[in-house]
């Protein structure tokens, strides 16, 4: 008792905040690390529709892609930005996200904010200027779906992978929007289902990753099972290969007057494709996708097959 009294016990007090860990590095370095520009070859995917209609090599084509891959560039910075920005605090108790400049203090986060509400009201303006009024709507809608993805999406089961299958789509879109190229249903559906065959996969590789580890960089993971993202991908896969057969074998009847049937034996490389990249998502390994295809020699050695023979279908060689 008289212990107590002289020495009263004392509520422990709660860790203070962790302070930022400060790399050298100027302002602009650091707003640029941050719109990860590893990531920029995503968008890339506004050739697909062009290239797919035989619409790729004019010069008004080309300067309208780029001038669309630059946007969208812009609009995924802006979201980047966004994200790193209300993550910051969170991310400082992170063994390697409390390097990211806005966490490690390189950038303060109401430049971020600035830097990200410029470039998305400035994107879907030029867009709208010297573009078409689809590719700024387009623009738009990416912009409202990611930062609601930031927000409060990406904690939705389910709806997560929805947007982010969503985002890829929208760039594949965005190239035939700008050059007034219908759209195929079969593209959509490829396209659509091909993205979520690799967001899925990515995901249950981080799943598998984290199974039986204390946290996990991403909340929602702990909610998924192992085995639903499997099913996922799987499913996605399938329908993926069934969509792009569909479209090879759309015309099979018609005599073609190439050297080769180029479009139906592009199944065979699309297929492969898709089984080799499932190795790594069976393994677990399947991180970013560009990573995966630059990464493994033998798929993007299949994917330059492809590649080949596609061109050479729509060239009608």
């Amino acid at each position: 008792m008289a212990e107590t009294l002289l020495h009263p016990q004392r509520t422990p007090r709660p860790p203070a905040p962790r302070p930022p860990v400060r790399h050298p590095g100027t302002l602009v370095g650091g707003l640029v690390r941050t719109t990860r520009p590893k990531q920029w070859i995503k968008n890339v995917l506004v050739v697909a529709a062009p290239a797919a209609a035989g619409r790729l090599f004019s010069l008004h084509a080309l300067s309208r892609l780029a001038l669309v891959f630059a946007l969208f560039t812009a609009c995924a910075a802006a979201v980047y930005l966004v994200n790193d920005a209300r993550d910051a605090e969170a991310d400082r108790a992170h063994p390697t996200k409390r390097r990211r400049p806005i966490a490690a203090g390189q950038v303060p986060v109401p430049v971020a904010y600035g830097v990200a509400g410029v470039l998305a009201v400035l994107a879907p303006a030029v867009a709208l200027r010297l573009a078409t009024p689809a590719v700024a709507l387009l623009l738009t809608a990416y912009l409202g779906m990611q930062l609601a993805y930031c927000v409060s999406l990406k904690h939705v089961l389910v709806v997560d992978l929805v947007v982010v299958t969503t985002g890829f789509l929208m760039r594949a879109a965005a190239g035939g929007l700008a050059l007034g190229i219908p759209l195929s249903r079969w593209f959509l559906i490829t396209t659509g289902f091909g993205a979520l065959f690799m967001v899925a996969a990515k995901r249950y590789s981080e799943a598998v990753q984290m199974a039986g580890t204390a946290g996990a960089t991403r909340v929602l993971l702990t909610e998924y099972t192992t085995g639903y993202l499997r099913f996922v991908w799987q499913l996605a896969a399938g329908v993926a290969v069934l969509g792009y057969c569909l479209w090879a074998l759309e015309e099979g009847g018609v005599p073609h007057t190439s050297v080769l049937p180029w479009r139906q034996l592009s199944v065979v490389a699309f297929v492969l494709a898709v089984l080799r990249y499932a190795v790594f998502a069976d393994r677990g390994t399947a991180g970013e996708p560009e990573e995966v295809v630059l990464g493994d020699r033998a798929l993007a050695l299949i994917g330059l097959a492809w590649l080949a023979m596609y061109g050479l279908a729509v060239a009608n060689w």
